[in-house]
């Protein structure tokens, strides 16, 4: 059994002061919140990070990679999806920066990847893994070109030789009770050199599929088996999981 621990920093749009110490603005890359009301939720206008601040939300996530394999984790995955902090920078949507970490997409990505490699140099890039969702928009976390900015981080992450990369799909629902998969990250997956794993809405049937058809080499599967025993014992019997 192989442990990943997942590191990841708040949705920092998504969070209300009331959490922060001492009452603060929750970071982010912006000044700009979320819509109000969105998702019934009632969140706190973010502050945009100061540049000399960035080294040490670095250093965090160092740290916090460090910590888990004294722990005794055998890895870690970072977090760099579903509209969390390190998403935020990456979408140009949010970001509205005009400092080194903002406008062009190399600059966009560029605190991902010094997350990246502070925490390649910490444990290892074969403890590390990378979690991505170019076309998800949770929370408003937008990018206006997601191929774009797939292929560029699939890129980028070829020269650190972490142990994968891990996709979200975009998918819409199709039914009450399955997902209609657009399997979009083909490019992506062609580019990134190293073990290729999707996630989003697949089940034992379409999920061998796509093995089969090296659209990927592994699926990953959240929602229907993370509090569901018999959906991870099916899916293991099965040979998927």
């Amino acid at each position: 059994m192989v442990g990943f621990s997942l590191l990841k920093q708040p949705e920092s749009l998504l969070l209300h002061e009331a959490y922060q110490p001492n009452g603060e603005a929750p970071i982010s890359c912006t000044n700009k919140g979320v819509t109000s009301g969105l998702e019934g939720g009632d969140w706190s206008p973010p502050r945009s990070s100061r540049t000399d601040e960035i080294p040490q939300i670095v250093n965090d996530f160092r740290l916090a990679a460090r910590n888990a394999i004294e722990a005794g984790f055998d890895g870690v995955e970072i977090h760099e999806a579903n509209g969390y902090l390190i998403d935020q920078f990456m979408k140009d949507k949010v970001n509205d920066r005009t400092d080194k970490y903002g406008g062009s997409l190399e600059n966009r990505c560029r605190f991902t990847l010094e997350i990246v490699e502070a925490v390649v140099n910490e444990i290892g890039a074969d403890k590390v893994g990378i979690r991505l969702s170019p076309y998800e928009h949770y929370m408003e976390a937008v990018d206006s070109n997601p191929e774009a900015l797939g292929l560029y981080m699939a890129n980028a992450l070829n020269k650190f030789g972490i142990a994968y990369l891990h996709i979200i799909e975009q998918r819409r629902i199709k039914t009450e009770d399955e997902y209609e998969i657009l399997q979009r990250v083909l490019p992506i997956r062609m580019t990134f050199k190293g073990t290729f794993i999707v996630a989003g809405g697949y089940n034992r049937e379409n999920g061998n599929k796509a093995v089969a058809e090296s659209y990927t080499d592994l699926d990953a599967f959240g929602r229907l088996s993370l509090a569901n025993q018999i959906c991870r014992s099916n899916l293991s019997y099965k040979g998927v999981e």
